[in-house]
């Protein structure tokens, strides 16, 4: 009797939950799956209505096969080849500071570096377009009056500038993580560390950032799957400043551009189920390998 009542309260307060996961994730991923298998075709010799048949796993054939496509997952590699390394060094380097005896005005720094996150993406690449854009940019000008020439727009520029806008957007708030984790860190386990003789650099390598793995871990794989679906920056640079950023440079855009531009809604959404077992391969193998690293440790 007690164990049914035990059920059946975990089944209302579960219950809630499940509705909407079914509702917000497995029926849209169920619904794209599905529409990836279709394809409009026209009757006749084009002078016909369209009519929506069934092509199987054609729609996967032709994003594959299609080189924009897998330039795109190139692209993606070269991001986070860039950007991922910077931003957990960037963002841990910055908590280990802030949780040092040596940090002043810590609440302000947190805010201060937080601050961008609270900036949608869109504002913030749009500030960034136009601190990139030469004639208008006090940043290029002083660049260019300190013998500095670089652009932005250039096959060249275009990546590290997209890295740059991310890192504003997303340094800080990994950092607050960051200082979450060292902040529940036993303090009398490092003053036992400063009593032992170990300085502030063997503190901080080989005992801070330890025992926060975990906490480096889940950032790491967020910041994967987020690197995957990089759409907004590169969206903003490709409309009207003249960058070498396609509508396909990423496999989003190619998504997008697939549907909204081409309206072929199934190669699409065949597009994005590829991306979607991208990701979640990815976070399969970067969960194995931090499990790992953690039952070694």
């Amino acid at each position: 009797m007690k164990r049914a009542r035990t059920t059946r309260a975990a089944a209302v307060l579960l219950g809630p939950f499940f509705v909407l996961f079914t509702l917000a994730m497995l029926v849209p991923i169920g619904y794209a799956v599905w529409l990836s298998l279709f394809t409009e075709k026209q009757s006749g010799l084009g002078f016909g209505g369209t009519e929506t048949v069934f092509s199987g796993l054609d729609n996967y054939a032709a994003a594959l096969g299609d080189r924009a496509f897998r330039e795109g997952f190139v692209v993606l590699l070269g991001y986070c080849l860039f950007y991922i390394p910077l931003l957990l060094i960037g963002a841990l380097a910055l908590a280990l500071l802030l949780d040092s005896t040596l940090a002043r005005a810590r609440r302000f720094f947190q805010l201060a570096l937080f601050l961008p996150h609270a900036v949608p993406g869109i504002i913030a690449a749009l500030i960034w377009v136009y601190l990139y854009t030469p004639q208008l940019s006090p940043v290029v000008s002083a660049m260019e009056s300190g013998g500095i020439g670089f652009d932005f727009f250039s096959p060249e520029g275009a990546l590290p500038s997209i890295v740059n806008i991310a890192l504003w957007e997303w340094l800080g708030y990994n950092m607050v993580i960051f200082y979450a984790a060292l902040q529940a860190i036993d303090r009398s386990v490092l003053e036992a560390a400063t009593v032992d003789g170990a300085g502030a650099w063997r503190i901080a390598l080989s005992i801070k950032v330890p025992l926060i793995r975990a906490s480096v871990a889940m950032v790491a794989l967020f910041t994967i799957i987020g690197s995957l679906q990089l759409f907004t920056e590169p969206l903003i640079l490709n409309k009207g400043t003249g960058s070498a950023v396609s509508s396909t440079w990423t496999p989003n855009m190619y998504a997008y551009t697939a549907a909204f531009e081409r309206n072929d809604y199934g190669l699409a959404a065949a597009a994005s189920i590829l991306l979607a077992l991208t990701a979640a391969l990815l976070s399969f193998v970067v969960t194995r390998f931090t499990g790992r690293k953690g039952k070694k440790a």
